[in-house]
């Protein structure tokens, strides 16, 4: 299964996790990323501390747990490859609809994505476990 398929088709949750360039992390809860282009994901993200950190530090690990009641998942490693800011654009892939004037007090958002270097399990390390081909 590649990876678009895998998350239009697999439900769970994810968390983002970013380091700033002194080392000092942080994660986030994030919904499964868009799939924009093959071997690429994208974020629609706020101006907080994750889209800080990538700023000054491109990498970034992405932890996908599915949803059922056995421990499943991915964890994709990941190097930012580009930032958009097109309003239309984001607020075609944005999943939370807001009114104009919510969206607005949030303050900006941006389209991250990323380059996909490595793809394992969720628990463990062989990479024969990994859903997505």
């Amino acid at each position: 299964m590649k990876i678009h398929e895998y998350f239009a088709n697999t439900r769970g949750r994810g968390v983002l996790a970013t380091a700033a360039a002194d080392g000092k992390v942080d994660a986030a809860v994030y919904s499964s990323p868009h799939c924009l282009e093959e071997g690429t994901v994208s974020f629609v993200m706020r101006d907080r501390l994750s889209h800080r950190n990538v700023q000054e530090n491109p990498y970034a690990t992405f932890l996908f747990i599915e949803e059922g009641p056995d421990i499943r998942g991915v964890r994709l490693f990941l190097k930012k490859t580009k930032e958009e800011t097109d309003p239309e654009k984001i607020k075609g892939l944005k999943r939370r609809h807001l009114t104009p004037e919510e969206d607005q007090a949030l303050g900006p958002t941006f389209l991250v994505s990323f380059a996909v270097e490595k793809i394992l399990p969720l628990v463990g390390s062989d990479p024969a476990n990994v859903p997505i081909s």
